[in-house]
């Protein structure tokens, strides 16, 4: 696909433009659920626990609850709020200190043969912690704004022939981009800030997805880039 293709190229540019690099292996945990409220809204919530480099620790524990507003069965928004709890390290100290962001989105889902594809805009006000060392602890000082956007498609095939998919496996293909639009510098000083590739495989009961994949994370830091090799175990709740 086209959006594949793009994303690869710029993943391989920034690669070869880079001076360091380096690589890690970890692993993430995550669960996705949609509860239905009445035929208009819909509530969102994600909560995803992701280790540090070999699995030596919990390096960040999110939170992400939202409202979706249903326009049609294609097409919806949300308006929801994310609490992440991030390991961080300053000097010889180490500690875990919390991000807060707003996010807004829009999802608009279509399906062509036996494809089902899905497409998501996000804009996320990032509320970002500024931190100091007090009696041999992390301190959260101040907090500085930045905004970043999220363009995500994902792709899943059944494994089997069937018109109505309810039940049974599938392979899962999805890619995630995200940009630094206001205030980069607090961020990395680029417009680019990562790039998430994720190709997966499913079991579907009735509105219950079980998953288990791959995910290569590319990062862009301030003076480096990151390649994180993640295996991921997801369970989705659909509507």
């Amino acid at each position: 696909m086209m959006f594949y293709r793009i994303a690869f190229f710029i993943l391989i540019c920034s690669t070869g433009l880079s001076v360091q690099a380096q690589n890690q292996q970890s692993g993430w945990l995550a669960t996705f659920n949609t509860f239905r409220l009445n035929p208009s809204f819909s509530m969102h919530l994600d909560a995803q626990l992701r280790s540090t480099d070999a699995l030596e620790h919990v390096q960040t524990f999110l939170l992400r609850p939202g409202i979706n507003y249903h326009f049609n069965k294609k097409f919806s928004s949300t308006l929801g709020y994310a609490f992440v709890h991030n390991r961080r390290s300053s000097g010889t100290i180490t500690g875990y200190v919390t991000e807060h962001r707003i996010w807004e989105q829009v999802l608009f889902s279509h399906k062509w043969l036996m494809v089902s594809t899905s497409h998501r805009l996000r804009l996320e006000q990032r509320f970002l912690p500024v931190t100091t060392i007090t009696n041999n602890e992390l301190k959260v000082t101040d907090r500085v704004t930045a905004q970043r956007l999220r363009y995500f498609m994902r792709n899943l095939v059944p494994l089997q022939n069937k018109n109505a998919f309810t039940k049974g496996w599938f392979a899962a293909l999805q890619n995630e981009i995200f940009l630094n639009v206001t205030n980069k510098d607090a961020v990395n000083g680029k417009v680019f800030d990562q790039n998430r590739f994720y190709a997966a495989v499913g079991y579907r009961m009735g509105k219950i997805d079980l998953e288990a994949g791959y995910l290569n994370q590319y990062t862009k830091t301030v003076s480096s880039t990151l390649t994180n090799h993640i295996v991921q175990l997801a369970v989705y709740k659909r509507l």
